[in-house]
């Protein structure tokens, strides 16, 4: 059973994550050849201010 965890900045919509889901499922359906039903993806918000790019948060950088 391949899974998946990803990491993405809090903000996105559901529909934005339902395609990456979607998109990730099928990345490794082809990839590894498994059954799309054994596979499970991982979605993890990280809120902007728990994520540093260059030493600042991407709060910080308006992101």
């Amino acid at each position: 059973m391949p899974l998946a965890h990803v990491y993405i900045l809090e903000g996105r919509s559901e529909e934005q994550k339902r395609a990456v889901i979607e998109k990730v499922t099928q990345a490794l359906h082809e990839a590894v050849d498994a059954p799309k039903d054994a596979i499970r993806v991982i979605l993890q918000e990280v809120p902007k201010e728990h994520w540093g790019i260059g030493g600042r948060s991407a709060r910080d950088l308006g992101r």
